[in-house]
C-alpha cells in the first residue's frame, strides 16, 4: 500500500469533521433511524478503508437488528446452557437408575466433559468468529448440537460410553462453537449497553433452565427417557432455527477487508501478549477456580434435596426454582455492572456463590434447601452472564473480543472438565456431602482472590473504581 501524503491526511481529516458536523445534528426534514445508521455505518467503513485510512467504529447500541439478533443469540442460550443447567435431572437419574452399574464420580464425567469442549471450543470458535465466519459456525454447530441428543435417545440403558460420546463429546462441541459467536456478536451492536444486552442473551439459559428440568421429568415419568431425549431435542430444533434466521453481524470482517486490499486490521495480541498480560491472566485464574466450584450445587441439587427426605415432586423442582431465581440475577447484576463495572459487579456474586455453598451444608429440610437454591440461582446465574463482559471489559480493542474470550475460556475448559468428577469423587456412594461443599466452597474463595486481584490492578490502570 502506497505511503499517505501529509496532504491526504489533513483532507481525509477535514472530510471527517464535515461528516461528524453533518451527522451530529440531524436535519429538521429528516431524522436518521438507528438502523439507517448502521447501514450508513458500513458504507463509511469499507469507503474511508478504501483511502487507505482506518475507519472508525460506531457503535450504535440499538435498533431492531441488534434487539433481534438479542432474541436469536437468546434462543442459543436457551437451547444450549438450558439444557446444562437441567443436567442435574440427567445426574440424578443416571446415578438412581440409568446406570447403575456406575459411580456418581463416573457419571460426572459426562457433565464435566461436555463443560470442557463447551470452554475449549472457544478458542477456535472465537478465531473463527473474528474472521468473519460467523453463520458457518452456528448453523453447523447447532446441526451438531441437535443430532447428539436425537442419538443420546438411542443410547441404551447402563451403556455408558454410548451417553458419553453423544451428550459429552459431540454435544459439548457444539456448544462450544454456539457459546462465544453468540455472545461475541452482541458486541457488534451494543457498547455502553454491552453488558445488559449480553445480561438478555445468557438470560436465555435461566429461562432453559425452568423448561427443561420440568419437560424431563414429566416426560421422563410418563414415557421414559428416550421419549423424554426426544422432546427436548424437538424444542432445541425449532429454537436453533429461529436463531440463525435472526441473528445478524453488523461490522464488516477484518478477513473481508484485508482481502479487498483496504487498511490492514488491527493486529491481534499473540499468546505470549495474552499471558504475560498479569490482569487478563488473574482474571482467567479466578475463573478457572470458579469454574471448579459453581457447578456442583447446580449438578447435585435434586440429588441433595431427595437424599435430605424432600418430597420428590418437590425435590423435581429444585433446579427448576432454582434457574428461575437465575433470570432475575443474570439481568439485573448486567445492568448494574454497566454502570458500577462488571469487575465490581462479579465479585459481589463470586462471594455470595461462595457463602451459599458452605450455608448448604445447614440445609437439611426443604424450606432451607429451597432458600438455598433460590439464593444461589441469583449469584450463580449474575456470575455466569458477568464473566463474559468482563473479559471483553479487557480488551484494549474490539477485534481483541473474540481471542481473549476465547483464550481464556480454553483455559477454564480444564476446570469444567476436572471439577464434577472431582466432587463426584469426594462424595462417594455413601453420599459425604461435607467433603464436595468444603472443596466447591474454598475453590470460589481463591477465585474471589483472583479477582479481586485484577480488579485492583484494572482500576489503578484506568484511574477508577469503576471496573
Amino acid at each position: 500500500m502506497e505511503k499517505i501524503s501529509a496532504k491526504e491526511k489533513e483532507r481525509h481529516l477535514e472530510t471527517a469533521e464535515t461528516i461528524d458536523d453533518r451527522t451530529a445534528v440531524p436535519t429538521p426534514e429528516r431524522v436518521e433511524s438507528v438502523d439507517e445508521k448502521q447501514d450508513r455505518d458500513i458504507e463509511k467503513a469499507v469507503a474511508e478503508q478504501k483511502d487507505g485510512l482506518p475507519a472508525p467504529i460506531e457503535i450504535p447500541d440499538g435498533g431492531w437488528k441488534a434487539w433481534l439478533t438479542v432474541l436469536g443469540a437468546w434462543c442459543i442460550l436457551f437451547s444450549t446452557f438450558g439444557m446444562t443447567n437441567a443436567f442435574g435431572v440427567y445426574q440424578d437419574y443416571y446415578v438412581r437408575f440409568y446406570l447403575p452399574s456406575y459411580s456418581p464420580s463416573t457419571i460426572g464425567w459426562i457433565g464435566s466433559t461436555q463443560l470442557f469442549f463447551q470452554f475449549s471450543m472457544g478458542f477456535f470458535a472465537g478465531k473463527a468468529f473474528d474472521a468473519g465466519y460467523f453463520y458457518h459456525i452456528v448453523s453447523l454447530a447447532s446441526l451438531l448440537y441437535i443430532f447428539a441428543y436425537y442419538m443420546l435417545s438411542l443410547a441404551h440403558q447402563d451403556a455408558f460410553y454410548q451417553v458419553f460420546l453423544s451428550q459429552g463429546v459431540a454435544a459439548g462441541i457444539a456448544l462450544g462453537f454456539l457459546f462465544l459467536p453468540a455472545i461475541g456478536v452482541i458486541a457488534h451492536h451494543f457498547r455502553r449497553r454491552r453488558s445488559f444486552a449480553m445480561g438478555i442473551v445468557i438470560s436465555g439459559s435461566s429461562c432453559g433452565g425452568l423448561v427443561f428440568p420440568v419437560m424431563l421429568n414429566k416426560l421422563i415419568a410418563a414415557g421414559g427417557f428416550a421419549q423424554a431425549t426426544r422432546g427436548v431435542a424437538y424444542l432445541c430444533t425449532g429454537m436453533m432455527a429461529l436463531a440463525v434466521l435472526l441473528m445478524r453481524t453488523r461490522l464488516p470482517p477484518p478477513s473481508k477487508a484485508k482481502a479487498q486490499g483496504n487498511a490492514p486490521p488491527v493486529p491481534l495480541p499473540t499468546i505470549k501478549e495474552l499471558v504475560t498480560d498479569t490482569r487478563y491472566m488473574l482474571a482467567t485464574a479466578g475463573a478457572f477456580f470458579n469454574i471448579i466450584g459453581i457447578f456442583a450445587p447446580i449438578f447435585y441439587m435434586q440429588l441433595y434435596a431427595v437424599v435430605h427426605g424432600v418430597d420428590q415432586n418437590l425435590a423435581f423442582y429444585t433446579i427448576t426454582i432454582l434457574n428461575g431465581a437465575s433470570v432475575i440475577g443474570r439481568i439485573l447484576p448486567n445492568f448494574l455492572g454497566d454502570i458500577w463495572g462488571p469487575f465490581n459487579a462479579i465479585l459481589v456474586c463470586t462471594f455470595g456463590c461462595a457463602v451459599l455453598i458452605f450455608s448448604m451444608l445447614a440445609a437439611t429440610n426443604a424450606g432451607g434447601i429451597i432458600a438455598i437454591a433460590v439464593l444461589y440461582g441469583l449469584f450463580s446465574g449474575a456470575y455466569v452472564s458477568l464473566i463474559s463482559p468482563l473479559f471483553a471489559s479487557l480488551a484494549n480493542n474490539l477485534a481483541e473480543i473474540g481471542i481473549r474470550l476465547g483464550f481464556a475460556f480454553t483455559i477454564v475448559a480444564f476446570a469444567g472438565l476436572i471439577g464434577t468428577p472431582i466432587s463426584g469423587a469426594l462424595l462417594t456412594e455413601d453420599l459425604l456431602w461435607a467433603r464436595p461443599l468444603c472443596f466447591s466452597g474454598a475453590c470460589m474463595i481463591v477465585g474471589f482472590s483472583c479477582l479481586f486481584a485484577s480488579r485492583h490492578i484494572t482500576a489503578r490502570q484506568k484511574g477508577t473504581w469503576r471496573v
